[in-house]
């Protein structure tokens, strides 16, 4: 059986800043729309899902992003992901200059956890915490001189 993957659903507190944040980096949003109904709440499984969604796509367009923000029911607030939690905690990008790509997420106010690393002679990379919590990776790629 084929199999691709078709968008990684990440939960926002603002959509209108999330959308802002991965426009800047360079995605587009490819629709948007207000879900509800008894499709949403059989697919979801949530009684009442009412969401504000859009969609979002990398500029090779392989890669999508869903973003969602719930009307009902209440979204819940969680702690911050931490890089060993198990589980889905992120979402990773690369980039052609990383030193841009953390100009543009400071300007929203999202900053490295720590630093930018260089994983050997292969990618300069850093994890940044994004829009509601949202750990987002941003690699460049070094090319051999």
């Amino acid at each position: 059986m084929p199999i691709k993957l078709e968008n990684v659903g990440i939960a926002v507190r603002d959509l209108e800043a999330t959308i802002a944040f991965f426009t800047d980096l360079g995605l587009t949003v490819l629709g948007r729309d207000t879900v509800s109904g008894e499709w949403t709440d059989t697919a979801v499984g949530l009684d009442g899902n009412h969401a504000n969604i859009a969609m979002l796509q990398t500029p090779d367009g392989n890669g999508r992003l869903e973003l969602f923000e719930y009307i009902h029911p209440d979204a819940i607030e969680t702690k911050p992901t931490l890089p060993n939690e198990i589980g889905m905690h992120r979402v990773a990008f690369s980039v052609d200059n990383i030193d841009e790509a953390l100009e543009i997420a400071a300007k929203h106010g999202c900053h490295p956890l720590r630093g930018v690393a260089t994983y050997g002679d292969v990618y300069k990379l850093t994890y940044v915490r994004g829009p509601s919590g949202i750990i987002v990776m941003l690699a460049e790629e070094l090319t051999a001189t």
